[in-house]
């Protein structure tokens, strides 16, 4: 009996070459659509699936392939008798390779202004079908979704080497990717519908690359991305300079790019264990960094630091002398990078900090599940804002609460934000009191405290985070208020001539 072999792709890569590789080796090849013209045209002997099915596409090419006489072909056991005979009784030849890859649903949606017939258009049907009947029937029927497997197991099939554990490797890529396909159809439908909370939350990545290990050398790592295009993500960045990003840069360099990307002034971030050690607004990016840099020159080192304007060569002169593992930036002048890519080690990315970021989830897994919530997003507070002591912020005041409001956000809960003249002066971060958070925060400020303002990213349960803030010199506090304690703390304020304001919102960060 002559072996067949169904061959119907979207991505044409490497069609011709397999299809011929199949006829040398005895297989008919059979075809439908674009993908039996590309092997017609390159004059390899190929059959129309219509003369299998005897029944002509129809619907524009919707139906092609859904028929007994494909899908019993591929369903049929070979080992068991009823199937066989049943296929002898309808005329029906068994099929033995399936070569499928599908419609480009992902890069469809990507394309500017595309409509939405063309999106539902690039929904495949049979091509789903075909490899999901092939890949259950994996110990018969030979099936092959990537075309970067074609010449391997061509070479297998010509030496007669493809065992069980083979057939079963191939069917657990095809179910990964139609379960891949179909969870960014369901993720398209699930944003245009605006469910925010589906019954079923289906989310699916693609692998960028291999990490070489994972918070520690003991921890095996990978690092994948969503589907689409997004904004303001590490996987689309361009390294320019230094050897891979390990597991800790990843998470690293995503805070400080989430940090950032909250600013349009210039603006400087410097991150040690996701959380910032710097921050600096200035008129150019010089004297950003520069602030950024003074705010805490000892945590720095070591550090992940982002950039939102250009690095320029007096900039990169500063850069260049710290220890950084990373700098991220939108562009690199050609003084700078020469002068950055002395430092063997040191990746230099350039990514793009002025695209604004499509609202979205944030997935923390669990033991046994995952955790989902909305991003919490950039806003502008000012409108919402109560003074609620009996001195009011002066302008120097209230820019400098709204700079460290903007920052706590960023700042790993129990958070305590220092700032002073458009820098992070001290920062508490992750403490299991708001108290000891505040301590850290002035000692770290030191003298500087003194003039300065406190953002607290939770209330006050009770006014001793105020007396410490006073005993420190603090003269503002912005905080979201809403304590049982608060007019304590308010008092607390009075009593020191500390202004303070409520955001009515708060910003935990676990």
């Amino acid at each position: 009996m002559v072996k067949r072999a169904l061959i119907s792709v979207s991505d044409k890569t490497g069609v011709t070459d397999v299809a011929k590789g199949l006829v040398d080796l005895g297989y008919e090849v059979l075809s439908t659509g674009g993908t039996l013209r590309a092997i017609a045209e390159a004059n390899i002997p190929v059959t129309a699936v219509d003369e299998i099915t005897g029944f002509p596409e129809i619907l524009d090419g919707r139906v092609k392939t859904l028929h007994p006489n494909i899908h019993g072909g591929l369903l049929a056991k070979r080992d068991q008798k009823e199937h066989m005979e049943a296929l002898k009784e309808n005329h029906i030849e068994p099929i033995d390779v399936v070569i499928v890859n599908l419609y480009p649903f992902k890069e469809t949606l990507q394309k500017p202004g595309v409509s939405e017939d063309e999106i539902i258009e690039n929904i495949d049907i049979g091509g789903p079908s075909m490899l999901r009947a092939a890949a259950k029937n994996f110990k018969d029927v030979l099936v092959i979704v990537d075309p970067s497997d074609y010449q391997d197991v061509l070479a297998e099939i010509k030496t007669g080497t493809i065992d069980e554990a083979k057939r079963k490797t191939l069917a657990a890529k095809v179910f990964r990717h139609t379960a891949h396909y179909d969870a960014m159809i369901s993720q398209y439908f699930t944003k245009v519908t605006d469910e925010a909370f589906p019954e079923n939350y289906t989310v699916t990545y693609e692998k960028v690359q291999d990490l070489r290990y994972g918070e520690n050398p003991h921890q095996s790592a990978a690092f994948y991305q969503t589907p689409e295009d997004t904004a303001l993500s590490l996987a689309t960045a361009n390294q320019l300079h230094g050897k891979a990003l390990s597991y800790n840069n990843i998470q690293d360099a995503n805070a400080a790019i989430e940090i950032v990307s909250e600013y349009k002034e210039p603006a400087a971030i410097a991150v040690k264990h996701m959380n910032p050690c710097g921050i600096g607004i200035g008129e150019d990016i010089e004297q950003a960094f520069t602030r950024c840099y003074e705010a805490d020159s000892m945590s720095i080192f070591g550090g992940i630091v982002a950039l939102n304007r250009e690095v320029d060569a007096e900039t990169a002169k500063i850069l260049s002398g710290i220890f950084l593992e990373i700098i991220i930036a939108p562009k690199f002048s050609e003084e700078a990078f020469a002068l950055l890519t002395e430092k063997k080690n040191i990746r230099l990315l350039e990514l793009d900090l002025t695209e604004e970021e499509a609202p979205s989830h944030k997935l923390v897994t669990v033991k046994g599940g995952v955790l989902i919530q909305d991003v919490d997003k950039a806003e502008d507070v000012r409108a919402s804002l109560k003074v609620v002591t009996k001195r009011q912020p002066t302008e120097d005041e209230l820019e400098d609460l709204l700079f460290a409001w903007k920052a706590v956000k960023h700042v790993k809960s129990n958070a305590i934000v220092l700032a002073k003249n458009c820098q992070t002066i001290g920062i508490g971060a992750g403490q299991m009191n708001r108290v000891g958070a505040a301590k850290i925060a002035t000692e770290q400020a030191g003298e500087k405290a003194k003039g300065a303002s406190l953002a607290s990213d939770a209330f006050f349960p009770m006014k001793d985070t105020v007396e410490a803030a006073a005993a420190a010199g603090i003269t503002a506090i912005i905080q979201p208020g809403g304590s049982k304690r608060d007019q304590e703390s308010i008092d607390a304020c009075d009593e020191a001539g500390i202004t303070m304001i409520f955001t009515g919102k708060r910003h935990f960060k676990h």
